[in-house]
């Protein structure tokens, strides 16, 4: 039987214990790997592995041995209770053993757990599950965690108590993070918040969240935006040595200045637009920037950008002369200078 993702989620939480088996299949390994534990763990507990109740079968070995999934179907454990046959990374040249091993159940076997990647329609190995009366198939997909997901993430992180603008956050990132790092988002939150009785904030996920490309370039931005000139030439020479090149320097300059200009621009205000850049921008570097927003002013980020615009097209010309290095030092020069008028 197929599952809708609706019901799949209820199902991952509290698995028909007398089911034949499941099919989980998707793109996402993560997401995939994070549902299959969900719901052996329902199964046979959070000592089942332990207590010898879960037998792992690879795709590979079980192509060369078909006999290994009946065998882990029908074994007997040293400790009472329900078992798992576990099959990971299922793919068609493993779907007739599957197949067989599904007609050959009965009751108080191991019920059989089948991962495999994404799968077409028309996939034998989707069709024997979404055919068979007594096993599930549910298909992962790569939409972003939903309300719900994000609830379970926080409450296994043990995370109870989120101020509404951190739930606000949590949702955006959710957006535009991949699926899997955004669950290792909240589970390093879960352990910065550990013992910290205080309601989640969004300082705290900003300590938390990956960074994205241009935060690398923070301090610099912050010297060019405040005007300071005579701290410029230290920060790039370290930037350089660490391996930032003027090219990638300015690209990371200019989407920083167009992130202001977009958020200055928004009709609800620069808050308003601040809360609708994607990457979201969290914490301290969200109110710095809004500070930036109310130095600089629509018409000084405009000109700011065509000058970067400028630098970046003098960088790429093929009759440019002049070191790249120089170049980009002088435009954040001309920048920080425009910001003290």
């Amino acid at each position: 039987m197929k599952l809708s993702p609706r019901d799949a989620a209820a199902y991952f939480k509290a698995p028909k214990a007398d089911a034949t088996g499941l099919l989980i299949y998707g793109a996402d390994a993560m997401r995939i790997a994070a549902r299959r534990q969900e719901v052996i763990t329902a199964l046979i507990g959070p000592e089942g592995e332990a207590e010898m109740r879960l037998t792992r079968i690879p795709s590979g070995e079980l192509r060369k041995d078909k006999a290994m999934l009946s065998d882990a179907m029908r074994a007997t454990s040293f400790f009472p209770g329900p078992r798992v046959a576990f099959v990971e990374d299922a793919n068609e040249f493993v779907t007739d053993t599957i197949k067989a091993a599904l007609k050959d159940w009965q009751p108080g076997d191991a019920q059989i757990i089948v991962t495999a990647g994404q799968l077409k329609a028309t996939s034998a190995l989707r069709k024997t599950f979404e055919a068979h009366t007594s096993a599930f198939a549910v298909g992962i997909y790569d939409d972003p965690p939903g309300p719900d997901e994000i609830r379970d993430m926080l409450t296994a992180a043990q995370l109870t108590d989120v101020s509404p603008d951190a739930k606000a956050l949590l949702a955006a990132l959710a957006r535009s993070l991949e699926p899997g790092d955004f669950r290792q988002t909240i589970e390093k939150l879960g352990l910065y918040k550990r013992g910290d009785p205080s309601a989640v904030s969004p300082e705290d996920i900003g300590a938390c969240a990956p960074q994205s490309a241009e935060a690398a370039l923070d301090e610099l931005l912050a010297i060019v935006a405040s005007g300071r000139v005579a701290d410029i030439a230290d920060v790039l020479r370290r930037l350089y040595a660490q391996g930032t090149n003027p090219v990638t320097l300015c690209i990371g300059t200019m989407r920083h200045f167009r992130a202001l200009h977009t958020a200055s621009c928004d009709p609800g205000g620069a808050a308003s637009g601040m809360g609708k850049l994607r990457p979201p921008v969290f914490g301290p570097r969200r109110d710095a920037m809004l500070q930036q927003i109310g130095q600089w002013g629509r018409d000084r980020l405009e000109r700011a950008l065509t000058l970067l615009l400028d630098t970046d097209l003098q960088l790429r010309s093929a009759g440019q002369t002049a070191p790249q290095h120089a170049v980009v030092e002088r435009a954040l020069i001309r920048l920080a200078m425009m910001a003290r008028r």
